[in-house]
């Protein structure tokens, strides 16, 4: 069931730990490793009492201690696993991550709506406070008044519906923060996927927790069709720049330029997916990978831990990404 993932995200050497202790604090450490190992979990119903509503991959870290959680819902189509870099780089900064497996179609017709997914996330969500503490390692806990929100395409507007409050959850704690990886709405503004959490007014999410800090992680590529014959994957009509429009401060958007809808997932995705769906950037996915996860960690260290500097440095600096944010937006008031 639990597999400690070695190499880049093990333990440090002293060589690498006396390094990150001297790196420039300008925001660019959020972009390597963090100084924890981790363990990927992967529990279903055969593995845990209470058992979870769905099969969920976890990854935490190894070392004896308090953390806040992090839920990340994947996309149309795609696999938990496919997001393992991403979940692996979160967690060795200290998080606890959880990522379900929703069912998975074998059509590629778009889906009818998103219910599904959502009264899913919420079962998911319910099963955190009595079912996660007990498959993590001795000595790792969840911190579940600071449980974060994330999700990526599809499983960005699951994320945002829940958080609306189109989810039934018995949630003692609400989400303290929200994520969305390019996160699309449907096909287009009159093919918008039901729940339509889309109004075209602007910060009109006003059903979210208030205050609560959202960020919008886009791809400059993911509005372009594949070689200009197929759909856009993240349609702007219902991508990632609506979904900012309707947030309410405080709230970031930024954009990885030179990238595509999929390039953030891991390269044991079916290259049917990743290459010949979506238009996909020329540069190393890896760096990809470590741009939106870093920026995500800075995001999660401003929003639940009150450490603002990783994010602020990447706000004022967006060259220190190892790939190119442009535009760089935020809305603090």
């Amino acid at each position: 069931m639990a597999a400690t993932w070695l190499g880049e995200f093990d333990d440090l050497s002293s060589t690498a730990a006396a390094e990150m202790a001297t790196m420039d604090k300008s925001g660019t450490s959020v972009f390597e490793p963090g100084k924890h190992a981790v363990e990927d979990i992967e529990v279903d119903a055969n593995d845990a009492a209470p058992a979870p509503p769905v099969p969920v991959l976890i990854v935490a870290p190894k070392d004896a201690g308090t953390y806040p959680v992090v839920m990340l819902l994947h996309g149309f189509l795609l696999r938990n696993h496919y997001y393992q870099h991403l979940l692996r780089h979160v967690a060795s900064h200290g998080y606890i991550t959880v990522a379900p497996q929703f069912s998975v179609s074998n059509s590629l017709l778009p889906p009818l709506g998103d219910g599904e997914d959502i009264a899913a996330a919420a079962r998911v969500a319910d099963w955190l406070p009595g079912g996660l503490p007990s498959v993590l390692p001795d000595g790792v806990d969840p911190e579940l008044p600071r449980l974060a929100l994330a999700g990526h395409s599809r499983g960005g507007h699951t994320a945002f519906a829940l958080a609306l409050g189109y989810g039934d959850t018995r949630l003692e704690v609400s989400f303290s923060a929200l994520i969305g990886l390019d996160p699309v709405a449907g096909a287009g503004r009159n093919a918008q996927l039901p729940p339509e959490i889309l109004t075209y007014e602007p910060s009109s999410f006003d059903t979210l927790t208030a205050g609560m800090p959202v960020l919008v992680v886009g791809t400059g590529l993911g509005e372009e069709g594949k070689g200009g014959l197929l759909p856009a994957c993240a349609p702007a009509e219902v991508g990632r720049a609506e979904f900012y429009r309707k947030c309410r401060p405080p709230c970031y958007h930024v954009v990885a330029r030179d990238y595509g809808h999929l390039d953030l997932l891991d390269d044991d995705a079916p290259a049917l997916i990743t290459g010949l769906v979506c238009e996909s950037g020329d540069g190393p996915r890896d760096a990809m990978r470590r741009c939106v996860a870093g920026i995500m960690v800075a995001f999660l260290n401003a929003a639940l831990g009150a450490e603002d500097g990783d994010l602020q440095a990447i706000v004022r600096d967006p060259a220190v990404s190892p790939a190119v944010l442009d535009p760089v937006d935020h809305r603090l008031q």
